[in-house]
């Protein structure tokens, strides 16, 4: 089991830097679709700072043995502030996301959370100085148009959205964040600070609303926080692979996963409109990963940096 594992690893370590990006990229929307599922059902009666708070620290418990693992090598870090910007920017922006799941309908949210590579292409343009080609623009533009065709622009904008909105802001200052010390700290140690300070934030406002859960309360808070690690470790390595402009549109792909599990467990049925979106959002993301893969194959390929077994949890 462990040969197979370990030849799979070298495998996927072969593909070209974009092609990881964008796999590691759905693997942690897809976490997050579970989380945010959680979040809604655990939102019935606990407030949205309580659920926040459980998430960034079962999250830190479920990190604690592989840091254990890696040693006090998973506490280095070259950009302690930043570590700390980046707990400080990421937690609010979890908090308020927590608040938006609870307070807003979930497409109505997934909507607001869309903005984020709009923020993004910006952000890595400006900060990290990345190229992005005129049709990885155009990709991203075909496929918000798709996430327009589905939510059919009518959102009003109250304050609720507002504070969405700023979230999703939050979030893309978080990615920068993310691509500037992945450069030099290992997925491992990006993870443990971020639970250290995300635990350390959001216990304040959790202090005042606090209520017991119940046990099946608990279940859902669990889920919330291994859901998120898990997130988070695919989402860190997707940003660490490949340009950060070319795997934020593949977040669309939570359109996705959002309908089907709207379906399951909340029997909402995706209108036609709704599957006419999401069909040109793969559209887009699927013309994106084909054309890198094409570049991918005429450009030199450096030796993929393979994390060793245990340096982070699985998925």
């Amino acid at each position: 089991m462990s040969l197979a594992v370990s030849a799979l690893r070298h495998r996927f370590a072969r593909l070209p830097g974009s092609l990881r990006g964008i796999s590691w990229m759905i693997a942690s929307v897809f976490f997050y679709t579970v989380m945010g599922v959680a979040v809604k059902f655990a939102g019935h009666r606990l407030d949205p700072m309580q659920i926040g708070f459980a998430r960034a620290l079962f999250g830190l418990l479920a990190m604690l043995p592989f840091a254990y693992a890696a040693g006090w090598a998973a506490l280095k870090t070259s950009r302690p502030m930043l570590q700390f910007f980046r707990g400080f920017t990421g937690s609010t922006a979890m908090l308020i996301g927590f608040w938006s799941i609870v307070h807003l309908p979930l497409a109505e949210v997934t909507a607001v959370s869309f903005a984020n590579p709009l923020f993004l292409l910006v952000l890595a343009v400006l900060f990290l100085g990345e190229k992005v080609r005129a049709r990885r623009w155009s990709a991203t533009a075909v496929g918000f148009i798709g996430v327009l065709i589905m939510v059919r622009p009518g959102l009003d904008m109250n304050p609720a959205m507002l504070i969405a909105l700023g979230g999703t802001a939050l979030v893309a200052i978080s990615v920068i964040l993310i691509k500037t010390m992945a450069k030099n700290d290992n997925p491992m140690t990006l993870l443990l600070y971020f639970g250290i300070f995300s635990t350390a934030i959001s216990a304040i406002p959790a202090a005042l609303v606090w209520q017991d859960p119940t046990w099946e309360e608990t279940a859902f808070l669990v889920v919330t926080g291994a859901c998120g690690t898990a997130a988070q470790s695919c989402y860190i390595r997707a940003f660490a692979a490949a340009d950060a402009s070319l795997v934020a549109p593949f977040e669309y792909t939570k359109l996705i996963f959002a309908g089907l599990f709207g379906f399951v467990f909340f029997l909402e049925v995706p209108d036609g409109w709704t599957i006419l979106g999401a069909a040109i959002i793969v559209a887009s993301t699927l013309y994106i990963a084909r054309r890198e893969a094409q570049l991918g194959r005429h450009a030199p390929r450096a030796p993929a940096k393979i994390d060793p077994p245990g340096a982070l949890p699985p998925g």
